[in-house]
């Protein structure tokens, strides 16, 4: 088995895993969205008239649209869409008109869930300097032959792995660091 997994298994296995976990992921469930009134009234209207097009289009307009389909982010991204495609508008409707207003208003203003926000939090957990490293930029971090740990953006990063440590895939990297001289 790969060394790092091993490392990351007996870890995980100590009492205080998930203790430790929590300080650099705290993850707390949001509060409910807030729902823009008037794209609210907009629903409300096309709910009651049946009016297909005018209730996708509006939900689409909300951060969170009420039921979980593969081809809502495809509409999201091209609106014209709507209207070429008849079959999967009227199935999506058929499943908001059971739901109905209420369930809808519910659905659309659940707070993000909490794997949806750890993005940003290891990054911010390092930028405290959690490892006793403070992040730095990517000239000093190649100049530089002692502990580091490398403050770069995402493509930044992926560049860096891909011209100087051989990296070969195209999944996004969450650290670089050099300690040891490794």
């Amino acid at each position: 088995m790969n060394y790092w997994i091993t490392l990351s298994i007996e870890y995980a296995n100590q009492r205080s895993y998930l203790d430790d976990l929590f300080q650099v992921y705290p993850t707390i469930p949001e509060g409910i969205r807030d729902i823009n009134k008037d794209i609210w009234k907009e629903v409300e209207k096309a709910f009651k008239k049946r009016d297909n097009f005018g209730l996708i289009k509006n939900l689409l307009k909300l951060n969170l649209f009420p039921i979980k389909d593969s081809y809502v982010a495809y509409l999201k991204r091209d609106p014209s869409a709507i209207k070429r495609n008849l079959a999967t508008i009227d199935r999506l409707c058929g499943r908001l008109y059971e739901m109905g207003l209420d369930n809808i208003f519910v659905k659309c203003s659940e707070p993000k869930e909490t794997n949806r926000q750890i993005g940003p939090l290891f990054r911010r957990w390092l930028n405290k300097k959690s490892l006793g490293i403070q992040p730095i930029k990517i000239d000093e971090f190649i100049n530089t032959k002692e502990n580091a740990i490398l403050d770069g953006s995402d493509r930044e990063m992926l560049s860096f792995a891909k011209e100087r440590l051989h990296y070969k895939r195209n999944k996004g990297l969450d650290f670089i660091a050099r300690f040891n001289g490794k």
